[in-house]
């Protein structure tokens, strides 16, 4: 798995701050270790900040940081191509489109939010490849 790259939705990363021992954890401890690449853009990153430093989350400054500043430093920026046809949330096209353009994974607790794409995996089904 070396060489797999991803991106993450905004869910993996808060999820991997709320449940350390949880698969979303697993999968960015494996990033932090350089098993696999993330991807990203600038619109993915202002998305991160967004959603990390909600104050209901009670997600720490400091951890929400370390987050932004990891996926930006470690991580691989890339520009996606938007795509046309209609998404259940909008928000999410980002994603989706910088995975699909990238040729990365898309890891999301909502695959139900996302069109039926091979690309796109759940926490659990990315840590069985």
């Amino acid at each position: 798995m070396k060489h797999c790259r991803v991106v993450l939705d905004n869910n993996i990363l808060v999820s991997a701050l709320m449940s350390p021992l949880g698969n979303p954890a697993k999968i960015y401890r494996m990033f932090f270790a350089g098993l696999i690449g993330l991807v990203y853009n600038e619109k993915i990153l202002a998305e991160y900040k967004d959603v990390l430093h909600r104050p209901y989350l009670r997600i720490s400054t400091d951890d929400a940081d370390i987050i932004l500043d990891a996926s930006k430093y470690y991580g691989e920026s890339v520009e996606s191509i938007p795509s046309v046809f209609p998404m259940v949330d909008e928000d999410n096209r980002i994603f989706y489109d910088t995975a699909k353009n990238s040729g990365a994974y898309l890891v999301t607790g909502n695959t139900r939010h996302y069109p039926d794409d091979p690309f796109i995996l759940t926490p659990a089904e990315f840590l069985r490849l």
